[in-house]
């Protein structure tokens, strides 16, 4: 019971108390992907934006839904060339990976959310990615107007087969990490 009390304080804080828009525009998502095998010297991990397409905080209900449309997620690897990124990219949006034409949407939304500490919080929910529908959890925290923590995630259990090049001596790792800052929509008419 104190628990959901400090939630519902901390959200109705930063949030307005009933269901508000996410700045798409001024959050953020990043996916980092990594390389493993015994030429993966030879290449190079990548850095993922996966803009934010929809999003909805609810203080009231301590929820938090958010959509990507993975037609809209560019390879951003610094150093690299854009036609490298557009090689990356093209096979990152194929029937091998994500299968954009198929699962045009990956989608999040919460089932809980438990208070750890003031501006900490423990966040539950389901992740649908690639057709698959999972269980995650991970820790937020509140700062400077926004919500930002990460999560690591096994591509296997969505149903993704990591890429491999070279006949497998590089590989992408099956674990990815997901990087995001979310900042709730100020509200025009605002006290």
């Amino acid at each position: 019971m104190r628990r959901s009390l400090l939630v519902a304080l901390a959200l109705a804080t930063f949030a307005p108390a009933h269901a508000a828009d996410i700045n798409t525009a001024a959050s953020k998502l990043t996916v980092r992907v990594y390389k493993t095998g015994f030429f993966s010297g030879f290449a190079h991990d990548h850095t993922i934006s996966a803009p934010i397409a929809s999003g909805q905080l609810d203080a009231d209900k301590l929820s938090v839904e958010l959509k990507v449309h993975t037609s809209e997620m560019k390879v951003m690897d610094p150093g690299s060339k854009d036609s490298e990124k557009a090689q990356i990219e093209s096979t990152m949006k194929s029937e091998k990976v994500l299968d954009v034409a198929q699962f045009p949407e990956i989608s999040f939304m919460s089932s809980h959310i438990e208070a750890s500490s003031p501006g900490h919080f423990l966040v539950h929910g389901s992740l649908t990615l690639h057709g698959a529908t999972k269980p995650i959890e991970f820790p937020v925290e509140f700062s400077d107007g926004r919500y930002s923590g990460s999560v690591k995630l096994k591509q296997t259990d969505f149903g993704i087969t990591a890429v491999k090049i070279a006949g497998g001596t590089v590989r992408v790792k099956d674990e990815i990490d997901i990087l995001f800052e979310i900042v709730p929509a100020k509200q025009r008419d605002q006290l």
